[in-house]
């Protein structure tokens, strides 16, 4: 999995590209995730989970603890001139281990 963090890095160098859906997400009033939170996700977690057959081209789900230790989600696909983000949110102990790195 250390690829694709590679390939996601280097695509998030160039620009994000925050899809429509995932800026909802991000601004639901139980969220509120910021550009920066999802910049420090990338930028500092670990992929948990790598999708190399997505229909919208290889992703991966990656975790990131920002200031307050919030955990956060993100999903993205690295793209030759940017990362698309596909979708982010606040993983919750219902769906999630408590280290929120695997699905329940």
């Amino acid at each position: 999995m250390t690829d694709i963090l590679e390939q996601v890095r280097l695509a998030a160098g160039k620009r994000l590209l925050f899809l429509p859906h995932t800026i909802r997400q991000m601004s639901r009033p139980d969220r509120m995730i910021t550009t920066k939170d999802v910049e420090d996700v990338i930028m500092t977690g670990e992929v948990i989970e790598d999708y190399p057959e997505d229909t919208r081209g290889h992703s991966c789900l990656i975790l990131g603890c920002v200031m307050n230790s919030r955990y956060i989600h993100v999903v993205c696909a690295p793209k030759d001139e940017y990362l698309a983000i596909i979708t982010t949110y606040i993983p919750n102990l219902i769906q999630w281990t408590p280290d929120f790195r695997e699905r329940l």
